[in-house]
Parts: structure tokens; C-alpha cells; sequence
């Protein structure tokens, strides 16, 4: 990579004498009006201008760089650092301000994190990697997400990601199936908690013309479409038992039968499955099949959470700046440091899928300026769950309990303070409790059978 080094005529900051990270070569030009020369006339991954020089200040140079090099990269270096001019070389789009004092620690990690930038946008275009282009990450966690996704790839074997929610799972999925000998047909995807049990089996499987009530035409299912492709099921902890029973003969035989058929149809297909949920624990509590947990952890991959790489989020703010101002028609938008080591502090409860929010916040909140500042990213509070020294203690007692049955009763009764406290608004009842509105539905139906609809009905008569 290229460095571009605007010194002053004396040469005052001494840059030939800093090293640099390796595969970095650099230009010296002594002097602005080399300096702006070479500027136009060259290829440059980065251009770093001494200041003040020649009567210009640090905003003046910044802006006429921009407009000879405007997607370069500019690195101010003061020899005598002012926060005013920082503030306002950040707001004219300077990349960074580095005080003179500071420069040989400063200007190796600053290149550092534009060669990151810089390789992570060469690698999403790579036509070697084309997969590459749905994962931004360079992050140690990431590179080992990385790098099973590459060795998974060409393989047919079925893999389960796991991770929190938002931070990627399906993004995953699609490039494990680009970087697979199926990418010339279409992944298809399907969310398993987003429909009731018999409509999930019957978007799975199809269904014939009678199968039930509405099934007023042959269809065939995601398993059919997928049909030398891959099939990614989200959420699959969420899967009923007894539509898990099924999917375990769809992966042990490749065949399966439309709802109210009894045609046996086989099919080549990938699967790929993921979780926020930690299915080993679904497992000892029964709510999901061993034999099906086994046959879909064949590769496991867990996506690590955004706070445990914080160092990937200035590559992902800036792809998501991209994209989105690239779909908005929007001039491109700079990040102020200020508000970068913001982002950059956060804990990100919600993951990338939160971050890619919060930029497309601050971009809107923005309007025309070209620099987002702090206050154009409106972070909520992160709030803590208890300690587990802080949370109720069940008492046992000497002769012991049952154990299933103390378990129903706690669920019950927090559920039934849910539906008290939100008068009966199901809706915010499962967000009181961080459950899908589906889970606790079902929750609801399982625990309180019979009694539901008295209990909706009593406690929204107050």
C-alpha cells in the first residue's frame, strides 16, 4: 500500500525515520504545492499532510486534498495540536488528526486500521471469494468464523450456527452457500418460528389440493425449492417435537411426503440451521430431539457477539454507510472520531443488526452534513441482568421436590403477572419476559389450556 507524506520544508516531523506497518511504502514531498501536485497526479492508499505550513491550516489542506483525492484517506499530523482545529479537520472529512508528539505510535496503528478497511472491501470483490462480499469482520473471532466458512464451503454437510440474535447468523448461511457449488441457484430460507406447527410443516413439505381447511391448490414446499440448493432453517430450537421428528427422516433419507400425500419425493438439498437458543439445554429439558440436535451439529459454528469485536466496528459502519447512502442516493458520510470511539465503546446489546440501525439513524438525523457526529447516534442505555446472587432463591426442602412440576409453576406464574401487568396485551406481555410473541403464545396455551381465554378475558375487564 502507498503512502503519500506531505512535509514541510524542513522536513520538521522526520517521517522517513518511522516505521511502518509491513506492505507499506512511502512518498516524501517536502512542501504543498509538490505536495497537492503529487497528490492529483498519483494512486494513493493514504496521504498525511504536516500542518499548519505555507499559511494554510489544517481545514484549508484538508479540503483541497479531498477535491483532487476524495475517497483518500487524509491523515492531518500537527506539530502543534489545537482541539478546535481537530474538530474542525474532522468535520471537513479528515480521516484522522495526529499530533506530531505522538507519531510513530499513532501513524502504525492509523494505518493499520485503514489497511483493514481497505482489504475488507478488496476481498468482498474478489471474484476468487465472491462469498466474502456477506461477511465484514477481520476481528480474531471473525477470522476463525472465516475460516470455516471457507473449509465448510464446497462440502455438503449440514452445519448449525449459534449465536446471539442479531449478530448474523443468516449472513452466514448465505455465504457458506456461495462459497459452495450450489451458488448458482438461490438459498432458501425459512423462519421457523414465524408460523403455527401445521402451517410450518406444510411451507416445509408442501401440501396437496384438501390437505385442510384453505388448501385450496397443490404447493410445493421450501424442501422441494431447495432442491439442489440449500435450505437454512432460523430458529430451529423454536420447532415443534413433533415436526422434528419429520425433519429427522428429511436429513437421514432425503425424502419426505406433501401433507395429505402419500407420493414419497427425494431431493439433494444442503441444510443449514441456526439458534439463538442453546439447544443442548433444550435437549435436557425435552424440548428438542437428541438424534435431530446430533444430525444438525455436524459443523458447529458459533457467531461471537459484536462486544467481543468491538475492533470490527469501524468496518462494519463503514459498509453500512456505503450501502445505505448508496441506496438513498445519498453523498457519502464520514464518522467523526468522537463519535467513532463512541461506537467503538459500546456494548451493542442488540449486535450488528443494532449498529446497522444506529447508522442509518445517525445518517437520517444527519441530513446534509457529510460528518456524523456523537449526537447524530441516540444509544439506548444498556441495561444488566441481575446477578445470580441477586435473583430469588427457591428453597429445598430436606425431603425434596418435583422438580417438573416447581418449574411449571414458576413459568406459569410469571407468565399470568405478564398478562396482569400489560392488561392483557400479549405483545408486550412477551417483551416484559424477552420472549417471541409466538413463544409465549405458545407458553401461554400450554400452561393455562382451558383457562386462557377466561384469564384474557377477566383481566381485560380490569
Amino acid at each position: 500500500m502507498k503512502l503519500l507524506w506531505i512535509d514541510d520544508a524542513e522536513g520538521s516531523c522526520g517521517c522517513e525515520s518511522i516505521e511502518l506497518p509491513p506492505g507499506w511504502a512511502r512518498t516524501v514531498v517536502q512542501g504543498l504545492g509538490d505536495g497537492f501536485r503529487y497528490a492529483r497526479d498519483g494512486n494513493w492508499d493514504v496521504i498525511a499532510v504536516v500542518v499548519p505550513q505555507g499559511g494554510w491550516c489544517a481545514k484549508e489542506v484538508v479540503e483541497q486534498l479531498l477535491r483532487v483525492r476524495h475517497r483518500t484517506p487524509v491523515l492531518v499530523v500537527a506539530r502543534r495540536p489545537d482541539y478546535r482545529e481537530a474538530v474542525e479537520a474532522a468535520q471537513t472529512g479528515a480521516f484522522d488528526y495526529l499530533p506530531a508528539v505522538d507519531l510513530p505510535e499513532r501513524l502504525k496503528s492509523t494505518l493499520e486500521r485503514v489497511a483493514a478497511l481497505c482489504g475488507s472491501s478488496r476481498r468482498r470483490s474478489s471474484p476468487a471469494e465472491p462469498w466474502r462480499q456477506f461477511v465484514i469482520g477481520e476481528s480474531r473471532p471473525m477470522r476463525e468464523v472465516l475460516e470455516i466458512v471457507r473449509l465448510v464451503g464446497p462440502r455438503r454437510c449440514t452445519v448449525l450456527i449459534t449465536g446471539e440474535t442479531g449478530t448474523g447468523k443468516e449472513v452466514i448461511a448465505r455465504a457458506i452457500h456461495m462459497a459452495s457449488p450450489r451458488a448458482h441457484l438461490p438459498m432458501v430460507a425459512v423462519n421457523c418460528s414465524a408460523l403455527p406447527e401445521h402451517l410450518l410443516e406444510a411451507e416445509l413439505f408442501g401440501h396437496v389440493k384438501g390437505a385442510f381447511t384453505g388448501a385450496i391448490n397443490n404447493r410445493i414446499g421450501r424442501f422441494e425449492q431447495a432442491h439442489r440448493s440449500t435450505i437454512f432453517l432460523d430458529e430451529i430450537g423454536e420447532m415443534p417435537l413433533e415436526l422434528q421428528a419429520k425433519l429427522l427422516r428429511v436429513l437421514q433419507e432425503r425424502e419426505f411426503q406433501r401433507l395429505g400425500s402419500s407420493e414419497t419425493i427425494r431431493v439433494d438439498v444442503r441444510v443449514i440451521a441456526a439458534s439463538n437458543q442453546n439447544l443442548e439445554e433444550l435437549v435436557r429439558r425435552g424440548r428438542f430431539r437428541e438424534d435431530l440436535y446430533y444430525r444438525l451439529n455436524v459443523v458447529p459454528i458459533h457467531l461471537p457477539p459484536l462486544r467481543a469485536r468491538l475492533s470490527d466496528v469501524p468496518l462494519l459502519v463503514e459498509y453500512f454507510i456505503e450501502r445505505i447512502c448508496e441506496r438513498e442516493g445519498l453523498a457519502p458520510r464520514r464518522v467523526s472520531p468522537e463519535a467513532m470511539d463512541r461506537l467503538c465503546r459500546y456494548s451493542w446489546p442488540g449486535n450488528v443488526r443494532q449498529l446497522e440501525n444506529a447508522v442509518e439513524t445517525a445518517i437520517v438525523l444527519s441530513g446534509d452534513r457529510e460528518v456524523l457526529y456523537p449526537s447524530d447516534f441516540p444509544l439506548p442505555p444498556v441495561t444488566k441482568p441481575l446477578p445470580v446472587a441477586e435473583t430469588t432463591v427457591i428453597p429445598l426442602p430436606d425431603e425434596g421436590l418435583d422438580f417438573e412440576a416447581t418449574i411449571q409453576q414458576i413459568e406459569r406464574s410469571l407468565l399470568e403477572q405478564a398478562i396482569r401487568k400489560t392488561g392483557g396485551n400479549k405483545k408486550r406481555a412477551a417483551e416484559m419476559l424477552r420472549l417471541k410473541r409466538t413463544t409465549f403464545t405458545a407458553k401461554l396455551k400450554s400452561v393455562l389450556g382451558d383457562d386462557l381465554e377466561s384469564e384474557l378475558v377477566r383481566v381485560q375487564a380490569g
